[in-house]
């Protein structure tokens, strides 16, 4: 039995003997940006106009979106947030195991990216639990890319039912969550204008990434991404590529198949496959940009995180174009 394995088990004993009556104090680095407290199983007794919802959020990306919406009527915990892990290896603890079998309203990313959440979820048995399993709205399955935050139509259906959700856990005060939801839409504009922005002036504009987490905004951005998708989906699952699609990634970043204007390296999940691409791109001049999996630094908004992203890709698009 492997170590993974071994934690998952641990977590469900954990909860399946009664640790979801005891309180647990949290130390969370989010907490300024997501309101965050220690969830304990008194303070859930109820979702009354005078109380205030338990949300715990599997990933910090939909943990920012939840407190914007919920504001002064939620208290959020985000579990996964380190900058310097990788998301896709998270192994969760009797701490993560309290806080959801105590909260009102759990999100989770789905599509395999936190099957720790799940199996909590499962073993919790919680039936006046509200959960919003991001992949079951969007009709996404294990094995689909699960990085949709990175999506802003999948963001928008997100927003959407996250406010629908707060407004069927908390009916009295729906108005607030109404006024939220506004706010939230008119804050994500910078966003999604950058993102339009982008795609009207480099459309087409040829790009590699070392991981798929990059595919659904080089869709978005009009941008064509042309390295080897069996690459970036073994590195993403921490697997080793096909051996030919390294030789094809190695000679795109060499011009050996068209110039190559940009790479996008995911900080948070490094190998010494990507690190060498990534020295390769330096060597050939590429302009190199880094993307994270979660909100980094952890204390900025979703919008925020996105925008600096886009930013970084547009400056890098132009410097480009301007050296040709």
């Amino acid at each position: 039995m492997n170590k993974r394995n071994q934690i998952v088990i641990a977590v469900v004993i954990a909860v399946a003997i009664g640790i979801v009556s005891a309180g647990l104090v949290y130390n969370n680095p989010e907490k300024n940006q997501n309101n965050s407290t220690p969830i304990s199983s008194s303070s859930i007794s109820g979702t009354s106009s005078t109380s205030t919802i338990q949300i715990v959020a599997a990933e910090n990306f939909w943990g920012s979106l939840i407190s914007q919406l919920g504001g002064t009527h939620v208290q959020v915990l985000s579990v996964v947030s380190d900058p310097n892990a990788d998301p896709h290896e998270y192994e969760s603890n009797t701490v993560d195991a309290q806080a959801i079998a105590n909260a009102n309203f759990v999100i989770v990313n789905g599509a395999g990216y936190d099957d720790w959440a799940l199996k909590i979820i499962a073993a919790s048995n919680n039936p006046d639990q509200k959960i919003l399993n991001v992949a079951d709205l969007l009709g996404k399955k294990d094995g689909d890319n699960p990085h949709f935050w990175y999506n802003p139509v999948y963001v928008n259906e997100t927003v959407n039912k996250m406010y629908s959700d707060l407004v069927s856990i908390d009916p009295s005060n729906a108005a607030y969550y109404t006024q939220q939801y506004a706010s939230l839409n008119a804050s994500l504009g910078q966003y999604n204008s950058r993102i339009d922005e982008i795609k009207q002036q480099f459309h087409g504009a040829r790009v590699a990434a070392t991981e798929s987490i990059f595919v659904y905004l080089a869709n978005a951005t009009g941008l064509d991404l042309i390295s080897p998708p069996e690459f970036m989906e073994a590195v993403a699952e921490g697997n080793d590529p096909p051996a030919q699609s390294v030789v094809q990634f190695q000679q795109q970043l060499q011009g050996q198949d068209g110039n190559v204007t940009m790479l996008v390296y995911n900080e948070q999940t490094v190998t010494p496959l990507t690190q060498s691409m990534k020295a390769l791109a330096a060597k050939q001049g590429i302009p190199i940009v880094g993307v994270t999996e979660t909100i980094q630094p952890p204390d900025v908004s979703f919008q925020d995180w996105m925008n600096g992203e886009l930013l970084a890709l547009q400056n890098a698009l132009n410097a480009q174009a301007l050296g040709q």
